[in-house]
């Protein structure tokens, strides 16, 4: 479905913010933007968990984004949350209240993921160039590095410091004197040392700074004429200038310049030290300010599954090249899991799409060992960066894939009307029938619920001619018994047929 109106939401480290747009001949025009000043990042105690305060500082905002959004489709609005909540020890319980308050799931996201939307949502706003673009963006708790082409990033990396947590970390009280912004600016360095070489070696013509630490830095450096020649964006001298005044008036609350506005101050010394080392380490002279942004590649990165180039697609086609699965056999696997599928009722969308992609991906963990192939595709799936998909996406492929063989006990305690559950029986029904791997027809089937679980209904003729396959039938009947779930496979008799008697016609 194609919508006229697209949002989205993103749970920063630093700010929540919600962008609305309307979609006009592929275009996103933004009609609104929210913002809250939450400071989640602020909230992460020593122990990486999320205080009460940081909590309910996000809901709140969270609920006021929810009335902007009311009445407008599940389908058109994506809601992002990027490091703080990667890395908060009890994310798991402040993110069920805060979709009870927006009114929508939210996804985390990894770090390549977030560098992947902002490079998109970056790209989208500034004018389309063929050469290579570097995009940083200084986030509340992580910093995205990206170099892209257009609107394709080809090299992306997330470093986790942001303005948010070197603030709090190097400059307790906000306060700011030359050895701390020495100590922030090193600690910077020798993280961004680490992706420097490669990123030099893939190259660039253009550097851009994005996200609202960036654009804070920007106006002063133009406002208040610190750059040379009345430069426009970000320079090293414009930047050595600002650092000066930064440690002579001793915190950014007390800098009387103009520019810096609202919160800003409030985390512009961890912004300043970790841009410094970003043109220092890069050994960028100056760079331009771009716009777009995280929210604005979530709106097109959306917009892009409503036209069915779902990035997420790319990701499974790229990860089935890169471990080598046989496409004939994952290509039965679907053809079967999803008519199973179909004939349960199940309702097209997301649970189909997830299902076809663990068809696609099931065997993934074959190039690493045969034994216990599933447990090492189901790793695969769990951590490595598989760009469009969240963490949640991950873990529920990686779940499909783990379940699709072995004994069910250990994908844990899911709820029975849970609809995995359909997922899991579709793909080990698929799996169990093409044990042949090769285009043999399989015989007329049906599967149907039955109870709490399922019925497999095939021809007693061909069980009977496939002794192994009706053996791993049994087998997969006891276990599914053992958690509890019904299995039943019945035997389906041929119906002789009457034979016409010449002599009873007329």
């Amino acid at each position: 479905m194609i919508y006229e109106t697209v949002a989205a939401v993103d749970l920063g480290s630093n700010s929540f913010r919600l962008q609305v747009g309307r979609v006009v001949d592929d275009q996103i025009y933004v009609l609104d933007s929210l913002k809250e000043p939450v400071r989640l990042a602020a909230g992460l105690t020593t122990d990486k968990r999320l205080d009460a305060a940081a909590q309910e500082r996000g809901l709140m905002a969270l609920r006021l984004f929810g009335e902007r959004l009311r009445g407008i489709d599940k389908g058109a609005v994506r809601a992002v949350a990027t490091n703080t909540l990667r890395v908060a020890k009890n994310a798991d319980q402040f993110l069920p209240l805060a979709e009870a308050a927006l009114g929508f799931p939210i996804e985390v996201i990894g770090g390549r993921e977030e560098a992947r939307l902002i490079y998109i949502g970056v790209s989208h706003s500034l004018p389309l160039a063929s050469h290579q673009r570097l995009v940083v963006d200084i986030g509340g708790g992580s910093t995205e590095f990206i170099i892209g082409e257009r609107h394709d990033p080809l090299r992306m990396e997330s470093l986790y410091m942001g303005c948010v947590s070197y603030t709090a970390h190097f400059f307790p009280g906000r306060r700011v004197d030359k050895k701390r912004l020495r100590e922030a600016t090193a600690a910077a360095a020798k993280e961004i040392e680490l992706i420097a070489r490669d990123f030099q070696r893939c190259g660039w013509q253009e550097a851009v700074a994005s996200s609202g630490s960036a654009r804070a830095i920007a106006d002063v450096l133009e406002l208040n004429s610190l750059n040379p020649g009345g430069a426009l964006g970000i320079t090293r001298s414009g930047l050595e200038r600002l650092c000066a005044l930064l440690v002579k008036a001793g915190s950014a609350e007390a800098l009387n310049l103009q520019g810096l506005r609202g919160d800003r101050p409030l985390t512009l010394p961890g912004g300043v030290a970790i841009l410094s080392a970003v043109l220092a380490e890069l050994d960028i002279e100056e760079m331009t300010y771009g716009d777009g942004a995280l929210r604005l590649g979530v709106m097109y990165d959306l917009l892009g599954r409503f036209h069915h180039h779902d990035m997420r697609d790319a990701t499974v086609a790229q990860f089935g090249r890169r471990y080598q699965v046989e496409a004939e056999q994952a290509g039965r696997i679907a053809a079967t899991a999803l008519s199973a599928f179909d004939q349960l009722g199940g309702e097209a969308g997301d649970d189909r799409q997830f299902l076809a992609w663990a068809c696609r991906l099931h065997e993934i963990g074959i190039s690493i060992a045969h034994n216990a192939y599933h447990k090492h595709g189901a790793y695969i799936l769990t951590y490595a960066d598989m760009p469009g998909f969240s963490h949640k996406d991950q873990a529920r492929l990686a779940m499909l894939v783990l379940g699709h063989r072995g004994k069910l006990e250990k994908l844990g305690e899911i709820p029975a009307g849970n609809s995995i559950w359909r997922l899991v029986f579709c793909l080990r029904l698929a799996v169990l029938l093409h044990r042949t791997r090769d285009d043999r027809a399989l015989p007329e089937w049906t599967v149907k619920p039955q109870g709490n679980g399922f019925q497999l209904e095939l021809p007693a003729n061909w069980l009977a001619d496939n002794p192994w396959t009706a053996a791993a039938l049994a087998e997969e009947t006891a276990i599914w018994r053992q958690i509890g779930r019904d299995y039943v496979v019945r035997a389906r008799r041929a119906i002789a047929r009457r034979q016409p008697n010449l002599e009873d016609d007329p």
